[in-house]
């Protein structure tokens, strides 16, 4: 399993491409904003022979979301999400204007309902799907055993952890989650955040404030 990051949007998202041998792709949390951003995105997927089989969304903040209508699209795949965060979605245009920007496409849709015990296969390589709420009502991780690594959205953070002052936050809730769900994961579990650096949960355990 190999695992590609780009950085995308005013927002500095995180933007995840994980494929494997069969050259099957999963996109995580698409942020691609500008038409250069998609361009770059494309240009990964076709220069590497990819297919795109999944995509899926740790929650639907608007800089977690802006590339879905692309991805969707040009991939001819639905965003797989927790459908507790599915009002984010209505409320597209409004978080754009919040921030002064524009929605380039039709808001995303989304094609199936992930919860916690649930499994997102690509190939051989198999995601546990844990809900930590906090950051957003929906706010889901995936964790990959085989390959000792968790992609957390924004729940999660290199010394930090997601807000919880936005609509649906909740900090004890995430605390909760965060110690009851990511910090009982192998110490040397490599966490891809949906900001910044990515981390292990040792480094975390020791180092993060909020913990």
């Amino acid at each position: 399993m190999q695992i590609k990051q780009f950085t995308f949007n005013p927002f500095q998202e995180n933007t995840y491409v994980v494929y494997n041998e069969k050259k099957e792709a999963l996109i995580i949390d698409p942020g691609c904003y500008s038409e250069n951003e998609e361009k770059i995105l494309d240009e990964f997927i076709v220069s590497n022979d990819l297919k795109v089989k999944l995509l899926v969304n740790t929650h639907l903040h608007i800089d977690h979301i802006f590339g879905n209508a692309f991805v969707e699209k040009k991939y001819q795949v639905q965003a797989t999400a927790n459908s507790e965060d599915e009002f984010w979605l209505k409320g597209m245009e409004g978080q754009a204007r919040m921030f002064g920007l524009k929605i380039r496409h039709d808001a995303p849709t989304l094609g199936k309902f992930i919860q916690e015990g649930d499994t997102v296969d690509l190939g051989t390589d198999v995601f546990d799907i844990f809900q930590v709420p906090g950051h957003s009502p929906g706010s889901v991780v995936l964790y990959n055993k085989a390959n000792n690594c968790v992609f957390v959205g924004d729940v999660l953070f290199e010394n930090s952890i997601g807000r919880t002052d936005l609509q649906g936050g909740n900090y004890p809730l995430l605390i909760e989650g965060i110690q009851n769900k990511l910090m009982t994961l192998p110490d040397n579990t490599v966490v891809y955040s949906g900001h910044g650096p990515s981390t292990t949960i040792g480094r975390e355990k020791v180092g993060n404030p909020f913990i």
